[in-house]
């Protein structure tokens, strides 16, 4: 069976239908098992729940913006080989979003009501650093996962120590990320100027604060 080919208006329904799975559906997930799977749930107070549940909404959000960012990378990828690198990690990100939405099920929580906000922003970032070139847009990539390991890692030693469930499925979504950085580096990604840097950490911190509440 010969192999089919997809044109551009196939990849662009691709993307769209995976945006409205992002933030109203189902993700397309690898099938993982969740990271917390036969850990037992701690005994959390009222306030302590609040705590971990905001930091999960953060984390969940954070999530629905990586994926926005990937899918805008691909549509605008000049090459098969980086599209293709590009949607192999949303659909491992799409992992991340099914676990913190599990544990915020979990803690009586919810999602940040600004997520349609998050995604329209990250897609329209992800396709500028994609129509930048392939080796800017892969920068762009090492560049967030790094900066998302770090606020990951922050956010396991904020969490209440007995919580091994939240802290299971955060540790494996920053090995994640490590990975993907990791692989954008290898594949070509070119160190991004300082000013971008500060200006994405600066994106990141409004997004985090607002996402921690709402």
């Amino acid at each position: 069976m010969s192999e089919r080919h997809y044109s551009p208006v196939d990849h662009l329904i691709g993307q769209l239908d995976q945006g409205l799975r992002t933030l109203f559906g189902q993700p397309e997930t690898t099938e993982r098992p969740n990271p917390a799977e036969g850990i037992p749930e701690a005994s959390l107070s009222e306030s302590e729940r609040r705590h971990v549940a905001g930091l999960m909404r953060v984390d969940h959000a954070g999530e629905v913006c990586a994926q926005a960012l990937y899918q805008g990378q691909a549509i605008a990828a000049r090459h098969s080989r980086v599209r293709q690198q590009m949607e192999r990690a949303a659909q491992e990100e799409n992992d991340h979003l099914d676990w913190c939405q599990q544990r915020l099920q979990e803690l009586d929580s919810h999602t940040s009501v600004l997520n349609p906000f998050w995604y329209a922003g990250s897609l329209a970032i992800g396709m500028l650093a994609g129509a930048a070139g392939d080796k800017w847009s892969l920068g762009f990539v090492v560049e967030t996962e790094r900066q998302v390991e770090k606020h990951l890692e922050d956010h396991i030693e904020r969490l209440p120590s007995q919580d091994q469930r939240s802290k299971a499925i955060l540790e494996q979504m920053k090995e994640d990320e490590a990975h993907h950085a990791t692989t954008a580096l290898a594949a070509g990604g070119a160190p991004l100027p300082k000013p971008v840097k500060r200006l994405m950490s600066l994106t990141s911190k409004v997004m985090t604060t607002l996402a921690y509440r709402l």
